[in-house]
């Protein structure tokens, strides 16, 4: 059995988080590890507006999530200088140097389509209601490797009641932000803009569905989504989309990015299957960042305990 409680974990045990908590202090006063204008602050795990938070900066007040792996988290540098984020390049060293000044204060998310609360919801009244949770997952990306990431936020499910959906809302899409005077790599065709991402309302409702905003107990930085991100640990990592601005509650399945740029390579489900390959490689392997060896790639990211019964009955062969 994969899943284990987070209190369960003692920090001790956790050498690479350590590391990384000396390499910060250490760091603490350099540019590169602040956000330009940093995100509403948090206090006692709640949303509140005025003080800033720097990426590093320290959320108070979370919680530890049982819904956590016992898995060895990846280092903090790795977590943050290999990212895929097309937004600020393909590369994936590209996002870790240009989106250090990228801006993201004020932030507000427009909620529309079939519910009965649309509005424009700057961050902090968003989230204000809920408390932070850190949840331990595990993140595959579709080129073959995957980490172990400790993300912080709050459960989507509980955001999602609160705009009221109406009986027609049966998927819910949502959009990053379009600004190619920050984001670089919108100047570039290489996908089409913004980028817009969707699940199905049961996939949306399910309680490991996330909405981030820090990883290692602190704020988002900016090359990993900041300041809000979705997680869907059972589905490839380009189903976590980033920088969101817009979520909208559709009667049908929204065009995400990927299915407009290569429909014969990513389907709208992108549920980790190792026995579906990508045209161009297999999935039935992975390699955790950093190490030499693969390993076998799990079902739904081994998260099939959890999630499987959202499937049943659909042909994951055709479904990817």
């Amino acid at each position: 059995m994969l899943i284990k409680k987070a209190s369960d974990i003692k920090g001790s045990d956790i050498t690479d988080y350590h590391t990384y908590l000396e390499r910060r202090q250490f760091l603490r006063g350099a540019s590169t590890s602040i956000l330009a204008a940093g995100v509403a602050g948090i206090v006692s795990g709640l949303f509140v507006p005025g003080a800033p938070a720097h990426a590093g900066a320290k959320l108070e007040g979370v919680r530890k999530s049982p819904l956590s792996t016992d898995e060895v988290l990846k280092p903090y540098e790795d977590v943050t200088h290999y990212n895929n984020f097309y937004e600020f390049g393909t590369d994936k060293s590209s996002p870790a140097k240009l989106a250090k000044d990228f801006r993201i204060k004020p932030w507000s998310v427009v909620v529309e389509g079939e519910v009965n609360q649309p509005a424009t919801y700057h961050l902090e009244d968003l989230l204000s209601p809920f408390t932070l949770e850190e949840r331990i997952y595990r993140l595959r990306c579709v080129e073959g490797w995957s980490m172990v990431i400790p993300w912080v936020g709050v459960p989507l499910g509980e955001v999602i009641k609160r705009f009221e959906p109406t009986s027609k809302a049966k998927y819910v899409a949502f959009t990053t932000l379009y600004d190619p005077e920050q984001l670089p790599g919108q100047r570039r065709a290489v996908l089409q803009w913004p980028y817009v991402e969707g699940l199905r309302m049961d996939e949306a409702l399910h309680p490991l569905t996330l909405l981030a905003v820090g990883l290692y107990g602190a704020a988002l930085p900016n090359q990993n989504g900041a300041p809000l991100r979705l997680v869907v640990p059972w589905k490839y990592g380009f189903k976590s989309v980033k920088s969101i601005v817009k979520i909208r509650f559709v009667e049908e399945p929204p065009m995400t990015t990927w299915m407009a740029a290569a429909p014969q390579e990513y389907g709208f489900y992108a549920n980790v299957n190792p026995d579906v390959s990508h045209p161009r490689w297999s999935q039935a392997r992975e390699r955790r960042l950093g190490e030499f060896s693969k390993r076998k790639t799990l079902l739904f990211n081994g998260y099939a305990d959890q999630v499987a019964h959202l499937y049943a009955g659909m042909d994951l062969q055709k479904d990817f």
